[in-house]
């Protein structure tokens, strides 16, 4: 497995990837992870045409008032995820980003549930717009939460 690195790429670097390679590079260690990954304990871990899945790693830095995850987490999970399925399908030079996200929360994630697992798919895909689905999986297998986002295709670039 690659070191972890994180910060932004040379624009120059992804300008002729696709939105696939992009992501692929990143899994890889080739580019660097951006910072919100390192904030927020969680990770790309696979991409396919119209997929990612991430994995995050719930915490004592993640805990609301009353010692659960904070929901905005597994929020910014699902508009993670679900944007990065959306980007494996664009072009080199188009970019994307989320117009709307919801989701609804199945079972507290706590700090001690365990590594989740969140899959994003791609539901459809327009020229200008991409909608996509994403649930957060505990070890066990069991649903946590899940929810869609619609994505906007920027065609000025990432």
């Amino acid at each position: 497995m690659p070191t972890d690195h994180y910060g932004l790429p040379d624009p120059q670097i992804v300008s002729g990837m696709t939105g696939r390679e992009f992501l692929q590079a990143m899994i890889e260690g080739r580019l660097p992870r951006p910072p919100i990954s390192q904030t927020l304990s969680f990770r790309i871990v696979e991409v396919g045409e119209g997929f990612a899945a991430f994995e995050g790693d719930p915490g004592p830095h993640l805990l609301n008032p009353m010692g659960i995850v904070h929901g905005g987490w597994a929020l910014t999970l699902i508009d993670t995820v679900t944007g990065c399925a959306a980007h494996s399908l664009l072009p080199a030079g188009v970019g994307s980003t989320s117009i709307e996200t919801n989701a609804n929360f199945s079972r507290p994630i706590k700090q001690d549930t365990g590594r989740v697992r969140a899959e994003g798919r791609v539901i459809s895909q327009g020229k200008q717009i991409i909608s996509a689905h994403g649930q957060i999986f505990g070890p066990d297998g069991r649903v946590l939460a899940h929810g869609t986002s619609t994505i906007f295709v920027l065609t000025g670039g990432r």
